[in-house]
């Protein structure tokens, strides 16, 4: 027997979780409990459009990048694998199940909302990457080794499967080589620290109770509640009478019909005054607050109110996105992929963020003109270089002026 079999092998004789081991504020307990600090969970969460403006917005905009291989060289200069096995998984499809752009989102949403995000690595007989398998964080327990070194990972089965086969309903554990763990911010060697338990703990419980207070003030027609008075008491018969006269007149379509009142009742209304409710300011904080937590300029969620210390214009914008919010994400993901996938500096995994950082299009000929070399200045790119680029074959179909990428009259 390995060492690596001995390690997995008491778990492997595991088939449920043991009653033991559920510890108050983990997740087990959590899921059996409710949990005890409030937290909102991943879909109350999730109605709140802030957060899910910030969650798509981050998790889109990552799914959306290429990413490529690269060999490196002794002297550390970098040069593209166009051929790499990987690209296909990577930009295309995980698995079967994922495309690589659901995968992406997945994952970057499990780790923003969750801490972690999670894929199993599927491997071929020769031990290469042959796909991921995304999975939900509340499916992943992290264990550590006996020593500490190393990490397990200890599955639950998947609760999507309709039917699932005998091997399906059973809980796997997997060494953390055969585990894409990509830890958000606060690891502590086992997990991330989760948003919905922290920076969303009160921020986005009180976004909740805000846009559900809303939402049931304004499905009463935006009417304060009231009171109905009366001088003597009141019979079972009549109380009950009251009772179904009050019911006819809930919800907005029976708004405007009059009420009549009998024996001496009077109603009396309990006034709020919107001034002092604030509601409309909490709602506007908390959109602040939501997109603070998130590392998001309030912009770019659809909060226009205040300006944006960005600069102006979309290289502008693209820019300060991948370099204040996005480039914390990305750095994880590709440490992760590139010490699980080659063990090796002499291939690494990037994501391109050239779509993002491009400028318009003026701005971006005439930095590529200057790449080329401008009125006789040194050029440091060559046309195969710029071409690839701008997204166009490296190679072009007949003949080029010899003069034409270095030329650079401008015509006013």
């Amino acid at each position: 027997m390995s060492l690596l079999q001995k390690i997995l092998a008491p778990f492997r004789a595991r088939n449920q979780v043991d009653s033991s081991d559920v510890r108050r504020g983990d997740l087990v307990w959590n899921a059996f409990t409710g949990g005890l600090d409030g937290s909102p969970s991943e879909r109350s969460a999730m109605r709140v459009t802030a957060v899910w403006a910030c969650v798509s917005l981050i998790s889109g905009a990552v799914a959306s990048l290429p990413m490529h291989i690269y060999q490196r060289s002794r002297e550390g200069d970098l040069s593209r694998d166009r051929n790499a096995d990987l690209w296909w998984i990577l930009n295309e499809q995980f698995s079967p199940r994922w495309s690589a752009s659901a995968g992406w989102q997945f994952l970057v949403a499990s780790k923003l909302l969750h801490g972690d995000g999670f894929a199993e690595i599927l491997r071929g007989r020769g031990g290469q990457v042959a796909g991921l398998l995304p999975l939900h964080p509340d499916r992943v327990r992290v264990i550590t080794t006996g020593d500490g070194a190393r990490l397990i990972y200890e599955i639950q089965p998947d609760s999507t499967i309709t039917r699932p086969s005998p091997a399906a309903a059973k809980i796997r554990v997997l060494d953390q080589d055969d585990m894409l763990h990509v830890p958000g911010f606060g690891f502590n060697g086992l997990r991330g620290m989760s948003a919905l338990r922290f920076s969303l703990s009160n921020s986005g419980r009180l976004a909740i109770n805000a846009q559900d207070f809303s939402s049931k003030f304004l499905e009463n027609m935006a009417r304060p509640d009231f009171a109905l008075k009366s001088e003597k008491n009141l019979t079972d018969d009549q109380f009950k009478r009251l009772q179904d006269m009050l019911d006819k007149h809930r919800g907005p379509e029976r708004a405007g019909k009059p009420m009549i009142l009998e024996g001496g009742l009077g109603i009396q209304t309990l006034t709020m005054p919107l001034e002092e409710m604030q509601l409309l300011e909490t709602r506007k904080f908390q959109v602040e607050e939501i997109a603070r937590a998130f590392g998001v300029q309030p912009f770019m969620i659809g909060h226009t109110e205040k300006t944006s210390s960005w600069g102006t214009g979309v290289e502008a914008m693209g820019a300060g996105f991948v370099r204040y919010t996005l480039r914390d994400h990305l750095n994880a993901f590709q440490n992760e992929m590139n010490r699980k996938f080659f063990r090796t500096a002499r291939l690494v995994a990037e994501f391109d963020t050239t779509e993002l950082e491009r400028a318009d299009t003026k701005s971006m000929f005439d930095a590529v003109r200057i790449a080329l070399g401008r009125a006789g200045e040194p050029a440091f790119m060559t046309l195969e270089e710029a071409r690839e680029l701008l997204r166009l074959p490296r190679e072009m179909q007949g003949t080029i002026p010899e003069t034409a990428a270095i030329e650079t009259e401008e015509t006013d």
